[in-house]
């Protein structure tokens, strides 16, 4: 039994450090916290990439990129075009996202729009098939502590 919809759920988290910004969702954002990652980081982007490799069942950002020399530094825009790339010679195309970030900080409110400008280019998609929304730890654990940052993201997709 085949279905035209197919359903994905990606995380990732980081450890965050005392630095100048960070790149979520393809935003420079100054908030001084700045990303540990092999890549710029950007975990609402890796959070993207993993939702939609596992609703095409096409594996994760671990089994499709190497954590070698071609990826150190690498921009997640770049890898996320390579992920939109691969559904696409998948036949698929993409119904909706929804992100969340979970962080003390950055407070990403006032960047939503931004955020959601962003992702909206990126992608080529419509910002009314795209949801972010933000939460805290209430101080708890090591993200309440400011030593880390986590995002979510669930993705709906569908036979073009």
């Amino acid at each position: 039994m085949t279905s035209d919809l197919r359903i994905g759920f990606g995380v990732d988290y980081h450890q965050i450090q005392k630095g100048n910004s960070m790149i979520l969702g393809g935003v420079d954002i100054d908030c001084g916290y700045s990303i540990i990652a092999h890549s710029d980081g950007d975990i609402i982007l890796h959070s993207i990439c993993d939702a939609l490799l596992g609703a095409a069942s096409m594996g994760d950002l671990g089994t499709v990129f190497t954590e070698d020399e071609s990826t150190e530094n690498v921009s997640s825009s770049v890898l996320l075009n390579q992920v939109l790339n691969l559904i696409s010679k998948g036949s698929y195309q993409i119904v909706n996202l929804d992100i969340t970030y979970v962080g003390e900080v950055p407070r990403i409110s006032k960047y939503r729009e931004k955020i959601l400008s962003s992702l909206s280019k990126l992608m080529n998609l419509n910002e009314e098939f795209l949801s972010i929304k933000s939460t805290t730890t209430d101080k708890l654990g090591a993200i309440g502590n400011r030593e880390g940052i986590a995002c979510y993201c669930s993705a709906l997709i569908q036979k073009k």
